[in-house]
């Protein structure tokens, strides 16, 4: 489905030969947008109440990487033109929708848990659609957005039986711990 214009040869993959490190450096800007997202969501749940204009942000910093993306693999002016105006009409519309969400008359419905796990899916949602048209990565990242909704719903239902899980564990490894002969005074 990607356009004609837009030759993926002409990309280069980020850091082939870097091994791990330049793997990692490749996808810092992924892991970057999985890691606010995340934060913001934890944010709202924690205060009940959701960041205005923080998914706006992560909205356009995601849209900007699809262009900038896109860009790299556009062949002439044209191909740019067509990238610019789909892009920025995708994210118009993700925009529009998150702030619906918003509205006053629309979130009393929703408490703030479920109001960052919706915009964390709109987000999740337009980010994989706008990967489709202009890189696998980006497309990636929106199935992990996606998939991250599920997982932190888990958490914060499991959150109490996690942390007392932690504290036996713990518990028991202060327990059990062998016990070293530094520290004894021998007679």
């Amino acid at each position: 489905m990607q356009d004609a214009s837009i030759d993926s040869r002409q990309v280069e993959k980020p850091s082939e030969n870097g091994g791990k490190a330049g793997w990692l450096r490749g996808r810092l800007p992924y892991l970057v947008v999985l890691a606010l997202a995340i934060l913001g969501v934890a944010y709202t749940s924690a205060t009940g109440r959701p960041l205005y204009g923080y998914w706006e942000f992560l909205a356009l910093a995601i849209g900007a990487a699809c262009v900038a993306l896109g860009w790299r693999r556009a062949n002439d002016a044209e191909a740019r033109r067509r990238l610019m105006t789909t892009q920025a009409l995708h994210w118009l519309a993700f925009l529009i929708a998150m702030n619906i969400l918003l509205w006053p008359a629309v979130n009393t419905f929703l408490n703030g848990p479920a109001t960052g796990l919706a915009l964390l899916l709109l987000l999740a949602l337009g980010t994989f659609v706008a990967g489709v048209y202009v890189s696998s990565d980006i497309a990636i990242l929106g199935v992990v957005l996606a998939l991250s909704v599920p997982a932190l719903a888990w958490l914060k239902q499991s959150a109490l039986v996690l942390a007392l899980l932690g504290l036996v564990i713990g518990g028991l490894a202060v327990f059990f711990r062998p016990e070293s002969s530094q520290g004894k005074v021998t007679g």
